[in-house]
């Protein structure tokens, strides 16, 4: 007697065939690289709706994003497209590099070292990638 298939492998497996049969260029689609499709949002934007505009005793947009990371990495970072917008996000709204490592690295009391260590890995690749656009 054979050992029936993992659940899991098969259900990813007609996830992928329907995909094909519905459209042959969803065979190779990644969801890596969909967060580029979404825009940064500029920082005034964000100031006026996740800002003081509305709420002026409240929390900053900056602020609002890095503990967004924060809860992103606790989480176990498996967000990966999530972090990396939150990150551009963040950068955005006035975030240095600094700020955002510390606020992973505060994170591993809570969530983990492989978590923070995931998280860190994103968010480092997302401001090299940063740092590559702004050279050209």
């Amino acid at each position: 007697m054979t050992d029936p298939k993992n659940p899991f492998e098969a259900m990813m497996k007609a996830g992928q065939d329907w995909a094909k049969a519905l459209n042959p260029a969803l065979e190779s689609f990644t969801p890596k690289g969909f967060e580029a499709m979404w825009p940064t949002v500029p920082a005034e934007f964000m100031e006026a709706f996740m800002g003081k505009t509305l709420n002026p005793e409240g929390l900053d947009a900056k602020t609002r994003l890095l503990l967004t990371l924060m809860g992103l990495t606790i989480l176990g970072a498996q967000a990966e497209a999530q972090i990396r917008l939150t990150v551009r996000h963040a950068r955005e709204a006035g975030a240095t590099k600094q700020e955002i490592a510390e606020t992973i690295a505060t994170a591993a009391a809570f969530g983990g070292v492989p978590a923070m260590a995931k998280a860190m890995e994103i968010a480092q690749a997302g401001m090299d990638d940063e740092d590559k656009d702004k050279s050209k």
